[in-house]
């Protein structure tokens, strides 16, 4: 058995760099997790249907959750961004290169080096927990969270009292975030040669309309006191067929939506298609504006026709997503948001746990994340008490300058090892 510490979850760090793990080729990055968990004396390590992978460490009572203290989920995500051009990087993205202070690559702060912290604190903790302690290390982060939606499903998910993401804050207590949904606009028309434009109907010809119209819903975001604004942008444009001889019969405005805890999918395509009917009446578009959400992980068709022109479809974005154990799901491309009391008793007894590095006796800073986590599914949806603690600044992330300074990151694992107990106790209290 191998002894936890912070140079061997460096280590081991620089073993996941060298792993590709792309959203649905996380397989060989998972048995090397599990191994890991293994050889450090989890009481128990197993991955789930989509191939996530869970470790225990017992508290003292023995099974997970019967000693009656909170159990506290460490969770990090298996998946990974694309590298790009190895060439455009200052240090090869898959070597796990160490150099001037830093874990340099792909991963090295989102997320694998967190990841293997988490992992090592855990198994540094076996004994001096009350609480049970899960590591619960996801797939699919990256496209939507279908990894942690499964692991805390309602029928028969893991149903810890306390979750601590393991996404890089610096040093901060994270306490939410906003969400991410994508939407199309689809704009319809019928197929021609460029040649006679006058026997088709040229679905690009609705586009100026329906951005109009999403300038306008830009202007009137919502705005939340902790989290800021929500915002609402175009981020491309499809046209079907794609032959540039031939009239396009479809044409697809995509939008990157992020929005506020309580946000739902049918209350933004609602938004979105009052947002553009003026234009589109405007210019005469006949037909209708409707919407649809049907994906297995959003709610059913709206059927929001209600008189409006033909025409245009308004739905939520989804993609059929393949786990590498073979399951696939029509999935919406949605990252729910959440935010936590800074007052919450875990909040205040994480930020005094931590501290700051400087040491001078302050409680660590509490603010949001900028970008979406799987704290979304854990807080926002299933009500889970959440909060996020790592080293790492989020500048470096999806970069071709990804690194982790090791000098935060000894601190950082020192400071779990308080973080946890503290966050136990705590909810205890709640």
């Amino acid at each position: 058995m191998s002894a936890a510490s912070f140079d061997g979850a460096v280590a081991f760090a620089q073993d996941l760099i060298r792993i590709p793990s792309l959203p649905g080729e996380e397989g060989e990055l998972t048995r090397r997790v599990a191994a890991e968990m293994e050889a450090l004396g989890y009481d128990d390590v197993y991955t789930d249907e989509l191939g996530s992978v869970v470790g225990v460490v017992r508290g003292s009572g023995g099974a997970v959750g019967g000693n009656g203290s909170p159990t506290v989920m460490l969770s990090c995500h298996l998946d990974m961004v694309a590298a790009g051009d190895p060439e455009e990087w200052e240090h090869p993205p898959f070597d796990g290169m160490i150099a001037g202070g830093y874990l340099h690559g792909r991963g090295a702060m989102d997320i694998k080096g967190p990841l293997a912290i988490q992992t090592h604190v855990a198994a540094a903790l076996k004994g001096r927990a009350a609480g049970d302690i899960i590591v619960a290390h996801p797939v699919f982060e990256e496209r939507g969270g279908w990894g942690m939606d499964h692991l805390t499903r309602p029928d028969g998910g893991l149903r810890p009292d306390v979750v601590i993401i393991g996404e890089s804050t610096h040093g901060d207590i994270a306490i939410g975030h906003r969400g991410r949904c994508e939407v199309e606009i689809v704009a319809h028309g019928l197929a021609g040669h460029a040649s006679a434009p006058d026997r088709a109907r040229n679905a690009l010809d609705l586009v100026p309309a329906i951005l109009t119209g999403v300038r306008d819903l830009a202007a009137r975001q919502q705005s939340d006191d902790v989290l800021g604004a929500a915002s609402v942008v175009a981020t491309g444009i499809d046209a079907v067929p794609a032959s540039l001889n031939v009239i396009p019969d479809r044409a697809t405005v995509t939008l990157d939506w992020r929005i506020l805890p309580g946000d739902t999918v049918e209350s933004l395509l609602a938004r979105v298609r009052d947002a553009i009917r003026p234009h589109l009446e405007s210019m005469g578009a006949g037909g209708g504006v409707h919407g649809r959400a049907d994906a297995g992980n959003g709610p059913a068709e709206d059927g929001g026709r209600a008189g409006l022109p033909d025409g245009v479809e308004v739905r939520a974005a989804t993609e059929r997503q393949t786990a590498y154990t073979g399951i696939q799901e029509d999935r919406l491309i949605l990252s729910p948001g959440f935010l936590m009391d800074p007052g919450d008793p875990i909040v205040t007894a994480a930020a005094q746990a931590i501290g700051t590095r400087n040491g001078n006796g302050s409680p660590a800073r509490v603010r949001p994340w900028t970008f979406a986590t799987d704290g979304g599914w854990t807080c926002g949806v299933r009500g889970i008490p959440t909060i996020g603690f790592a080293p790492g600044e989020e500048r470096y992330a999806h970069t071709n300058t990804e690194r982790l300074a090791l000098d935060e990151a000894r601190w950082g694992y020192g400071r779990y090892l308080e973080l946890v107990p503290a966050v136990q106790r705590a909810a205890g209290g709640r």
